[in-house]
């Protein structure tokens, strides 16, 4: 890598790991954890459950937006690892909103109508996209890491 490869993503940085911190502490541990809190039921956990995904929704497009700009306004290139990881990651969030989301939402009323539900994958699609998107954040997190160390090393040597 040479030093006119080297950027200090200054948005895009903390957003990567606020990203992950988010998506880690609510879908990994919110939306299973508040089923075993007492008195929750099934109807209400969802209820809960959608109002802070489509929170959690509207923060991980302030992030993207954020490090979007840092990684195709403010440091123009073409697309190296981290633009590579980060447009996956991107284009799982549209997936998420676009489609898994709406698709969860919408099965909510008919279990708080009390309604027999058909299982439904949904909840495994959304968990397994969690994950991938999780690693490709921070695949281009420690690309960021690395790309700060060498040029911090470069400075003092």
């Amino acid at each position: 890598m040479q030093t006119k490869d080297i950027h200090f993503h200054l948005l895009a940085f903390p957003s990567v790991f606020l990203w992950i911190g988010f998506v880690g502490a609510i879908s990994f541990m919110e939306a299973w954890l508040k089923f075993r809190a007492p008195g929750v039921t099934l109807p209400l956990g969802l209820g809960i459950g959608s109002l802070v995904f489509g929170a959690l929704n509207k923060v991980e497009w302030v992030l993207a937006i954020l490090m979007a700009v840092d990684l195709f306004m403010l440091n123009r290139s073409g697309i190296d690892t981290p633009r590579l990881f980060y447009l996956i990651a991107l284009g799982i969030l549209i997936l998420q909103t676009l489609w898994l989301l709406p698709a969860l939402d919408a099965r909510i009323p008919l279990y708080q109508q009390g309604m027999d539900v058909p299982s439904s994958p949904l909840h495994f699609y959304y968990v397994g996209t969690e994950i991938i998107k999780v690693v490709c954040l921070f695949v281009t997190g420690i690309h960021f890491i690395k790309s700060i160390r060498m040029l911090i090393s470069q400075v003092y040597t």
